[in-house]
């Protein structure tokens, strides 16, 4: 990808290219971003910002010109682009056109985009959920976790989520349908927290924080269970990452526990996209979003994440349509 400042954005695409220039309209904020600040320590699936360079993350975009054949001026778009007002992206076969508009636009940045492809990919493929389970979902308020809590309690699941305010909590089972909550910032022990939501254990956990939740979850796992790690928010921002110590709990319950990312299961995104709508439109599926005006809120938004300051999916909105 090449960018361009929102200042010195051309009008049309260079004559002869094969880039699309695109208005970006929203901005994602997404935790694996923090990783692409830092050079990482071992090989990563995605490559560093590039210091003094334009950041780039996933957008809904509309077209304004185009030299590929695929687009054109009007389209709207989600994918990569940067943290500007226009880009230029010369590489924009990775684009996905948005085949439907009846719902928030701002939706493909999250339910109906890389997070929601996570959340149900993660949840159905990993986990391999049955009915009438037991499932734990940690960070249970945010882009992901509100959506695996939800499509597992369509799975006739029994869910339990945890977050760190009231006010989430609240939103994990009053407005998302989770059974239980817990607010972990309140619990000094997380292993007597869980024995308590889940008196004989947790078949499936979808991990989203890393450190002590983890050690605490792996305990109070059933034999047999599985664990899909999303992510691990907790230790994102440490210089040293804390140790799991209950990992022989893998052994003795006979436990999977699997690392994934959204692209291993791009291909599914069609089926996911006309499945996922239809919830939406049948009401099935809630999804709430924290919304900043303006790309100068986009940092903050950002940084925002890692203090559990958003309620829900974290959004910049750039420009309307």
């Amino acid at each position: 990808m090449v960018f361009t400042t929102s200042a010195e954005a051309p009008e049309k695409v260079p004559e002869g290219s094969n880039s699309v220039l695109v208005k970006n309209l929203y901005l994602s904020c997404d935790p694996y971003m923090r990783g692409r600040m830092s050079k990482p320590l071992h090989k990563s699936y995605t490559d560093a910002f590039t210091p003094g360079s334009v950041i780039t993350g996933y957008g809904v975009c509309k077209v304004v010109d185009s030299g590929h054949p695929n687009f054109k001026a009007g389209d709207l778009v989600w994918g990569m682009t940067g943290w500007e007002e226009f880009s230029l992206i010369s590489m924009p076969d990775a684009l996905i056109k948005i085949k439907y508009t009846d719902v928030p636009l701002s939706y493909y940045t999250g339910i109906l985009g890389m997070p929601g492809l996570t959340a149900y990919a993660g949840f159905h493929e990993i986990c391999s959920p049955k009915k009438g389970e037991t499932v734990y979902v940690s960070a249970a308020s945010g882009a992901v976790g509100q959506l695996v809590g939800q499509f597992a309690k369509l799975m006739g699941c029994y869910v339990v989520g945890s977050a760190g305010t009231k006010e989430k909590v609240d939103l994990l089972k009053n407005k998302f349908g989770f059974d239980d909550a817990f607010n972990y910032k309140e619990e000094p022990d997380l292993t007597a927290a869980l024995k308590r939501c889940f008196p004989n254990g947790i078949d499936i956990y979808f991990e989203n924080v890393g450190g002590a939740m983890l050690d605490a979850v792996l305990l109070n796992m059933r034999d047999h269970g599985r664990i899909a790690v999303c992510g691990l928010i907790s230790q994102y921002n440490l210089t040293k990452q804390d140790s799991v110590h209950n990992l022989f709990c893998l052994i003795t319950k006979r436990i999977r526990m699997q690392g994934f990312i959204e692209p291993d299961f791009k291909h599914q995104y069609p089926q996911f996209l006309e499945l996922v709508i239809q919830y939406i439109r049948d009401g099935k599926l809630i999804y709430v979003e924290d919304v900043v005006e303006g790309i100068e809120k986009a940092p903050s938004a950002l940084i925002g994440l890692f203090s559990g300051r958003n309620v829900g999916k974290q959004v910049v909105n750039v420009a309307h349509e």
